[in-house]
């Protein structure tokens, strides 16, 4: 397995990255700022420069990767465009490489809430409509993929429980990015996760379920 993470600066992103250089998995880091990310990720990392939205710079970034991840995710400004571009034509333009590539498994942190039209979030330029755009062409693609749409991002770690779900079906709560990030790479070794949506928050109460436990509970 080798892995090519796109966001990896990104605060998820990085934490993916950290989580794969532990479990020795090799990667390549898309980043555009070698020097602002030789500063955030660990120097075991390839760092390789390209822009999801530049399709001509991604072939030879990802160039002999198996697995992608994806934690791309437009920032809160005044672009309108920014959640059409970053999350739905960057990610597209991701899959259309991945499969020119031979991708074997791609994993996309989306959001939870993305089928709820009506949510506050949206008013940040339909953010989460392009999100959900990005996850149904995914889903199009033929490629296999997991889809983990975690709840409101924390950066610091905890030690609650993840709470695992399927599509739909939590909608408020939760999470600290570094489970954001152990759940996308674990994805990667286990069956039962691939052409999933899930769904993860966290909470205190209970014991906390195996990877495989908690991706073989959602159908």
């Amino acid at each position: 397995m080798k892995a090519f993470v796109a966001g990896a600066t990104g605060q998820t992103g990085r934490r993916i990255v950290r989580q794969l250089v532990e479990q020795n998995v090799p990667v390549r880091a898309l980043v555009r700022d070698l020097e602002t990310a030789q500063k955030i990720l660990p120097s075991e990392a390839e760092l390789v420069t390209g822009d999801v939205l530049q399709p001509q710079s991604l072939k030879a970034a990802i160039a002999d990767s198996t697995v992608l991840l994806c934690a791309t995710g437009a920032s809160p400004s005044f672009d309108p465009t920014g959640p059409y571009k970053i999350d739905y034509e960057g990610t597209r333009n991701l899959v259309d490489v991945a499969k020119q590539q031979g991708i074997e498994h791609f994993v996309l942190v989306s959001s939870l809430c993305v089928s709820q039209l009506f949510h506050p979030l949206n008013l940040f330029w339909l953010i989460l409509v392009w999100k959900k755009q990005a996850e149904d062409y995914i889903r199009q693609s033929g490629l296999t993929y997991t889809i983990v749409r975690p709840g409101g991002l924390k950066n610091e770690d905890n030690e609650d429980a993840i709470v695992m779900k399927s599509a739909d079906t939590l909608f408020d709560g939760s999470i600290p990015r570094t489970k954001v990030a152990e759940v996308c790479v674990e994805a990667l070794s286990i069956p039962t996760a691939r052409n999933k949506i899930v769904e993860i928050i966290a909470k205190p109460e209970g014991t906390q379920p195996s990877f495989e436990q908690l991706f073989a509970s959602v159908v």
